[in-house]
């Protein structure tokens, strides 16, 4: 039944984010696909965590994350971000970081980013799903394709075409 939920589930398209937090417990971040919105009065999204994930507990005692959505050209960033092997400080290396008004690292070449205090963890099998409530978002309105992870790999969704 598991392998045949996971192959569901590959079918099923995803936003590719990078997850990050910096604070007393530490500086962490790994690539998430599991985020959605959840209200946008207060702004609020879920995120789920898998709590066998080295980083897990970082983010719990941080209290806070911020949240950097992806786009074309960000693939090894996912990659070095998704790669267990790598400590925090070489996946740090990927990309160009400013710390938001929380203090999360929030990567400067975003499609948007988010930064958000953890609000609520529900556990459930081998994962917390976080209820975060958004404090500062930014924009890029320069960006391009979002990155979305479709049958185990990569693609990309183009902007909207303004004007067609």
């Amino acid at each position: 039944m598991q392998a045949v939920f996971l192959n569901a589930m590959s079918r099923l398209g995803s936003p590719v984010v990078l997850v990050t937090t910096d604070g007393p417990a530490g500086c962490q971040g790994l690539t998430v696909s599991a985020i959605t919105s959840v209200t946008d009065a207060p702004p609020t999204v879920l995120i789920c965590l898998n709590r066998s994930n080295q980083s897990h507990k970082v983010f719990l005692k941080n209290g806070r994350l911020g949240i950097s959505i992806l786009g074309r050209g960000h693939d090894e960033l996912a990659f070095a971000f998704a790669n267990s092997a790598l400590s925090p400080e070489e996946r740090f290396v990927f990309g160009t970081w400013q710390a938001g008004p929380l203090g999360s690292p929030l990567l400067d070449d975003a499609l948007a980013t988010l930064d958000c205090t953890i609000e609520n963890t529900h556990s459930i099998g081998t994962h917390d799903v976080l209820i975060c409530r958004v404090h500062s978002i930014t924009v890029n309105d320069a960006a391009g394709h979002g990155l979305t992870w479709f049958d185990r790999s990569f693609h990309y969704l183009p902007p909207k075409c303004t004007p067609c």
